[in-house]
């Protein structure tokens, strides 16, 4: 994006707001896994307490772009969670933000260990927790390393392809 500045002369300004984007959107992805949230308020409520400052448009926004949906909780609540794919997979944002979160993943035996940027470890657990994943036991989250627990070695050697999968 270009400003213009004083005079003839123009200068480029970066956007750091992406980086925090993204950042949000994971804590976002963390927040409607680990609890209920109803409301844009709520989850507005939720990230100023994790250290971000929005707005209930940007949360809006959010929402739209991540595809989260209202589900049913039963006695006419509702919360809202990751849109539930019938072939289990990635919606193409979470997909997108997977991506640009997960540096690299190994396994070993039949664990899969995911490294990623800093901070975004559980959102990464967070989107794979939201997918049904035949023989994943559950997931541990650091701040920037992931562990998989699957039930088999060769189920972790099918995670680590569909990952890679993901990630090229």
């Amino acid at each position: 994006m270009w400003r213009k500045g004083f005079g003839k002369r123009q200068r480029k300004v970066r956007n750091v707001e992406g980086g925090r984007m993204y950042l949000r959107r994971n804590k976002i992805l963390e927040i409607i896994a680990r609890e209920p949230v109803g409301t844009q308020k709520e989850l507005c409520e939720k990230l100023e307490a994790s250290g971000f400052a929005v707005t209930q448009a940007t949360v809006s926004r959010d929402i739209r772009q991540l595809r989260l949906v209202k589900a049913p909780v039963g006695g006419g609540a509702y919360r809202y969670c990751a849109e539930n794919l019938s072939d289990g997979g990635l919606t193409p944002r979470l997909k997108t933000i997977f991506r640009e979160s997960v540096i690299s993943c190994d396994i070993a035996k039949n664990i899969v260990v995911l490294k990623t940027l800093p901070g975004l470890a559980s959102a990464a657990c967070s989107a794979l927790d939201s997918m049904s994943i035949t023989g994943l036991v559950g997931t541990l989250a650091g701040d920037d390393t992931a562990f998989l627990a699957m039930k088999s070695d060769a189920d972790a050697r099918e995670l680590l392809r569909a990952i890679n999968n993901i990630l090229l």
